[in-house]
């Protein structure tokens, strides 16, 4: 009878824990989510907000879908503009949002006033902040490594040589 005492609050703590870091990583994939961190980033330099697209995000699911066996960084063939981002995190794959605040970090590398990347790659945030997209579609997958391939569309796309994202 003590060690029934003694494993059940052992196993009403991993069963706690594991809700609470599925139920963390659930909240942080849904296209809600996703919009919310774009938004927040265009609404910090002047954009207008996307607005999720079903057909957007399809194109992504189908997508992230075929890269889920190697989780390789490779883009797909699209006409949407296109993030993506693989890797884990702290409590295991990385969630849709971790991703998307991969890309706007590289906020600190992009210089406005000559419109181009300085100390690194700041392609990603100008897609995020593209004034000119206006739909989004996002997806996650899990992959046979441990960690997550999440990518991200836009329509239009943006990053367009020569020219601003806002």
């Amino acid at each position: 009878m003590f060690i029934m005492k003694t494993s059940l609050p052992k196993f009403a703590f991993a069963l706690l824990l594991t809700t609470l870091l599925h139920v963390k990583c659930q909240a942080q994939n849904t296209p809600k989510d996703y919009i919310a961190v774009h938004n927040a980033a265009r609404a910090a330099v002047g954009v207008g907000p996307l607005a999720w697209s079903d057909t957007v995000a399809a194109y992504a699911q189908q997508y992230a879908n075929q890269r889920a066996a190697d989780c390789r960084l490779v883009h797909s063939n699209t006409n949407y503009g296109e993030n993506i981002a693989e890797g884990s995190g702290s409590y295991g794959a990385l969630s849709g949002v971790d991703g998307v605040k991969l890309w706007i970090n590289e906020k600190s590398m992009y210089d406005y006033h000559s419109n181009s990347c300085t100390n690194g790659d700041c392609g990603h945030y100008t897609q995020v902040v593209w004034r000119e997209s206006v739909r989004l579609g996002c997806a996650r997958v899990l992959c046979k490594n441990g960690g997550a391939f999440i990518t991200c569309n836009y329509d239009p796309p943006g990053n367009y040589i020569g020219e601003r994202p806002y």
